[in-house]
């Protein structure tokens, strides 16, 4: 099976092949948008890597998903009295506040009271905590009363981080109290998700990236990528090889063809968050943050129980073991990564609101690990090898057979050889990969002499003797010879 290679420093999301059963993760589907409104509403986009997700094809190591935030006016101003907002006195303590702050707060709050005044009243009690939790608002309302938070009189009551949208945006003080400032729009949103979501870019405005997969392009389901270890000896990687993986990848599932359902079931609208797939939250001076529903996992939908195809326990995908024959290249290095595409997990759809969406299996990634040779050392695509030779050859010149990654070759030695010397042959190293004009790395031999540690007395004889013809006088001389 063809593959691609990576460079070693390639550090791509992947899953960890093992043998043991792993949990699937569930697909956790883009948000929808929330139920009929009047709030205007803005969606941003934000990569994440879950374990089957849905996201654009142009990326295949990130995934996008969405997220829903809504922005409303200010349902009232600044409490007049907070202190009564609360039913506390002057002199209350901050855990009195507390106290009552969470008592008015759950008696008041929309999504258990339906009286129609108590959302007025729950952003009544909220403005009210929000300047008596704070001690330098709290010291501020009593000194100047409500006209100390009154946007209109210049300045910054709350400071950076007064209100959920609030200051410390770079776009807070330029824009004067519209966007951030005075407790404004424009806090603590990134605004270059807001511009991804509606360029399909990612970087923001100048960004530089690919497609990120925003809210209008199609939607896909992506499965994760597997990654395993293959171990190759020295010379499989210099000549190439073929290798068989045994994986256990996830497989759509046969019996419900990933729907996760069993036959003449479906799914119905989830009651949790009414089929929008989000669930609204009030905050701090009355705006509202809409969040992924926690039971449907953002997709609207939900399955009956007992509908749950019972193969895949309702996940539409299966372990599968596999084995497939993946081509190792020449030259390759320790280290290295070989992607071969649509080998990874099928994506998880049994989850999702819409199965029948198109999806792509994940990738697997092989890690090749090279073990030592016991001639050769590799730097790149050169190898170096060690010839030793002997005192005498190293002394006369000669020559000498040493081995290639072909075959043995003759190389001549120089006279006067010294240990450390090297010599070079072109063209015998590695086969060069990841270069437009292929071709083959270096050899080098390095020398080393063998210098004898005991001599017979023939041996030293001969030795002493060329000591005297070489006019050595520091050589240890035992044998009594006498010059003539």
């Amino acid at each position: 099976m063809n593959s691609s290679i990576l460079p070693k420093a390639a550090a791509l999301p992947a899953r960890q092949f093992s043998t043991a059963r792993q949990h699937i993760c569930r697909r956790q589907r883009a948000a929808r948008g929330c139920a009929a409104t009047n709030m205007r509403t803005c969606s941003f986009t934000v990569v994440a890597r879950p374990g089957a997700r849905l996201s654009s094809r142009a990326s295949a190591e990130s995934i996008a998903h969405s997220k829903t935030f809504h922005t409303t006016r200010r349902l009232l101003s600044t409490p007049k009295d907070p202190y009564g907002a609360l039913g506390v006195s002057k002199s209350a303590s901050a855990s009195e506040i507390k106290k009552a702050y969470y008592g008015l707060a759950k008696k008041f709050h929309p999504d258990t009271n339906k009286d129609p005044n108590a959302k007025d009243k729950f952003a009544e009690i909220q403005s009210a905590y929000e300047i008596l939790s704070d001690p330098k608002k709290k010291e501020q309302f009593d000194q100047f009363g409500a006209a100390g938070f009154d946007p209109s009189a210049g300045g910054d009551p709350g400071g950076p981080g007064g209100h959920p949208f609030g200051g410390g945006h770079p776009f807070g003080g330029g824009f004067g109290g519209g966007f951030g400032g005075q407790g404004g729009f424009g806090a603590n949103i990134n605004f270059e998700d807001l511009f991804s979501a509606f360029t399909g870019q990612r970087g923001g405005f100048a960004g530089s990236g690919g497609r990120g997969g925003g809210p209008f392009q199609p939607e896909m389901f992506e499965g994760d990528h597997i990654e395993v270890q293959c171990n190759l000896s020295f010379m499989e990687a210099a000549k190439g090889t073929k290798k068989k993986i045994t994986i256990l990848p996830l497989v759509q599932c046969k019996t419900c063809t990933g729907s996760g359902l069993k036959a003449g079931t479906k799914r119905s609208s989830c009651k949790a968050c009414g089929g929008t797939g989000t669930r609204v939250h009030f905050m701090s001076g009355g705006f509202q943050m809409a969040s992924t529903c926690s039971t449907c996992e953002g997709s609207g939908v939900a399955v009956p129980k007992g509908s749950e195809c019972r193969t895949c326990s309702g996940d539409g995908v299966v372990r599968e073991r596999k084995t497939i024959t993946v081509d190792i290249p020449a030259g390759i290095e320790d280290g290295m990564r070989l992607r071969v595409t649509g080998e990874g997990d099928a994506p998880a759809t049994g989850r999702a609101a819409n199965p029948n969406a198109p999806s792509h299996n994940g990738d697997l990634f092989v890690i090749v690990k090279v073990a030592p040779d016991a001639k050769f050392t590799r730097t790149g695509a050169n190898i170096r090898y060690k010839a030793t030779i002997p005192l005498t050859t190293a002394i006369l010149g000669g020559e000498i057979p040493i081995p290639t990654l072909d075959a043995d070759v003759k190389i001549k030695v120089a006279t006067g050889t010294n240990t450390g010397d090297k010599m070079t042959l072109s063209g015998k190293g590695m086969p060069k990969i990841g270069t437009r004009r292929g071709g083959y790395g270096d050899l080098e031999v390095e020398f080393k002499v063998a210098m004898p540690k005991y001599l017979t007395a023939n041996q030293r004889t001969i030795v002493e003797m060329l000591a005297d013809e070489l006019g050595d006088q520091t050589a240890k001389r035992i044998m009594n010879l006498k010059s003539k």
